[in-house]
């Protein structure tokens, strides 16, 4: 592994047991073992490496949920059943503490970022392929899709999983279910279109 890819592992290492604000950039270089001009060298800044480092840990995390929900093929006929176990599946990753790491960094960012504008500028680049991620993991969107409505399908995911993960972090048992929001949006639905 080069300096580069240390480095990344590093960040991701301290975004996990420190958060976002609270490392240090020679906490990152000690965690990857180089020395502390690795970081400007290959980033140019300590808050463009941990942009990297977050966007890599999200893209993992999509990739995780990605693979449990394929390893269930009994919903593949059934959008409804997909939606929930896909919400099944997406909420269980939290059980790993990695993972609610992850989380609590997110919304600590999304507080940054009204004090520190250049971070949300630079994640904000971000939420496009996260759109576009989720559009597909939950069976909406495929490459023929336009990219109007995988942003659209995408951005009610990404808000939806937003609240949910919230949810979840205050108190995991009153949070809703994959089948309670399926529920749900069966009724906002049905009430819209009334």
């Amino acid at each position: 592994m080069g300096n580069r890819e240390a480095l990344i592992e590093g960040a991701k290492s301290c975004l996990m047991e420190k958060g976002y604000s609270r490392t240090t950039a020679r906490d990152i270089a000690t965690a990857a073992g180089v020395s502390l001009a690795a970081i400007g060298y290959h980033f140019g800044s300590k808050e463009a490496l941990m942009n990297e480092a977050m966007r890599q840990a999200l893209d993992s995390w999509g990739a995780d949920v990605a693979k449990a929900m394929s390893a269930d093929q009994s919903t593949e006929g059934d959008v409804r059943e997909r939606f929930a176990a896909t919400w099944s599946q997406a909420v269980k990753t939290l059980e790993s503490p990695a993972t609610r790491a992850l989380w609590v960094t997110q919304y600590e960012v999304l507080s940054l970022g009204a004090h520190i504008p250049e971070l949300l500028e630079a994640l904000s680049k971000l939420q496009g392929e996260a759109r576009e991620g989720l559009a597909q993991l939950f069976g909406s969107a495929d490459e023929s899709t336009d990219q109007e409505t995988v942003q659209q399908l995408g951005g009610f995911y990404q808000a939806l999983m937003l609240g949910v993960i919230a949810l979840w972090l205050f108190d995991p048992e009153k949070a809703p279910k994959g089948d309670d929001l399926a529920k749900a949006i069966q009724l906002v639905a049905t009430q819209l279109g009334s």
